[in-house]
């Protein structure tokens, strides 16, 4: 239990140090192979609706659910971010096409996960 509390503790600061600016010792880690065509099967999307939502091209979405391309680390980045919280990412890329309702809406859910 203590080296579980330990770490917790660790990370804990961590996130505190990046969440005020201190960027020191902070690592991302992004998967080397993102299942694209299990994120979009998730969300009940077409290749076309997921393109035209998150602004890939259809042939990238078919070449990488293909296995003939495999996605860059920027975007295997993006592509975790649209896994983990997909509302968000459609907030942030279509505002005018979320109603002021459909935000308040997932912001009171987000708040009652954390």
């Amino acid at each position: 239990m203590g080296k579980m509390f330990n770490d917790l503790t660790q990370g804990l600061s961590e996130v505190d140090a990046f969440l005020s600016g201190r960027r020191e010792g902070f690592k991302v880690t992004v998967p080397e192979e993102i299942n694209v065509k299990g994120i979009r099967s998730h969300l009940r999307m077409t290749q076309k609706s997921f393109s035209n939502c998150f602004g890939f091209s259809l042939d990238a979405i078919k070449h990488w659910e293909g296995g003939r391309r495999t996605p860059e680390a920027p975007v295997r980045a993006f592509l975790t971010v649209i896994a983990r919280n997909p509302k968000a990412v459609m907030i942030a890329l279509h505002p005018k096409a979320v109603s002021k309702t459909r935000l308040s809406k997932v912001a009171r859910k987000q708040k009652t996960s954390r």
